[in-house]
């Protein structure tokens, strides 16, 4: 490539639980001199939460973003994918599911824990992960987090999609409840286990500066040591903001290309409709 493209794959607007509209989103990557923007709204398709796109609204979702694409075609690249959820027997992020939407591209992501005493998000607030764990796990924080691995690894094993979404995503209420230690010998050899599976596919792994972005963590998913075992492994990055507002496209974008930069990446991945491209990091 003859220069380096800025972009961001990572995209929440009004269209799912996102603060800005499309439109806005699109005017300000343009501001912020983005050459490639990718939306991707939550789905679990073709099912949904409250944070989800409908199922009768992804068609509309589609057209919108494609009306944009033709619009500001001139200024900036837009790509029209999805944050797909996985939930074992319920919802996947694969181009099968989603075909007849014909995506760029897809993003695989791990938000819930199911079992036979109910479910929750990863994610969610502090005090919602504490209570799943006491319900569904007896309070053990090491079986959720063995727990949702297990799901990352079985969507890795049987899916689909181009990116993984914030691999280590069960780490972001951990700096306030501490239900693991990420030091631990049974937790890096999570994140081993983990990178074995990536080993195995063609997928993308986001850098994602979400958390840092809603100072929900210092920090970025992956972490460190995860990033780097990725590294070890041969596998590809790209950075990802997670933007759920319009101002947040970029968010600690110069972080995350510094924390790749010491762990050894010197590349990091380009998509656009059909084909994957390699650019430098800097």
């Amino acid at each position: 490539m003859s220069s380096k493209l800025k972009t961001n794959y990572h995209t929440h607007s009004t269209l799912c639980d996102g603060h800005d509209t499309p439109e806005q989103m699109i005017k300000t990557a343009i501001k912020k001199k983005f050459d490639i923007l990718g939306f991707s709204g939550h789905s679990m398709y073709p099912f949904a939460s409250t944070w989800h796109i409908p199922p009768k609204n992804h068609k509309l979702y589609v057209e919108t973003l494609n009306k944009l694409k033709e619009k500001y075609k001139d200024k900036i690249k837009i790509l029209t994918g999805f944050e797909a959820d996985f939930i074992p027997s319920m919802c996947n992020p694969s181009f099968e599911r989603f075909k007849e939407l014909k995506p760029d591209f897809l993003i695989g992501s791990v938000h819930y824990v199911v079992n036979e005493k109910g479910y929750f998000t990863v994610d969610e607030s502090a005090e919602g992960v504490k209570n799943g764990i006491e319900k569904n796990f007896n309070g053990n924080g090491k079986k959720l987090v063995q727990e949702y691995f297990a799901l990352e690894r079985e969507m890795l094993r049987n899916c689909d999609f181009t990116i993984l979404g914030h691999p280590d995503l069960v780490r972001v209420r951990n700096g306030k409840l501490k239900f693991f230690n990420e030091n631990d010998v049974w937790y890096r050899n999570e994140l081993k286990e983990l990178v074995k599976e990536i080993k195995k596919t063609d997928v993308i792994v986001e850098i994602n500066t979400g958390a840092l972005g809603r100072k929900l963590m210092d920090d970025t998913y992956p972490s460190t040591y995860l990033l780097e075992l990725i590294k070890e492994a041969g596998g590809r990055i790209t950075i990802n903001s997670d933007a759920h507002t319009a101002d947040g496209l970029d968010s600690a974008f110069d972080f995350a290309q510094q924390k790749a930069l010491k762990a050894g990446f010197t590349e990091c991945a380009v998509i656009k409709k059909g084909r994957i491209d390699m650019q430098p990091l800097v």
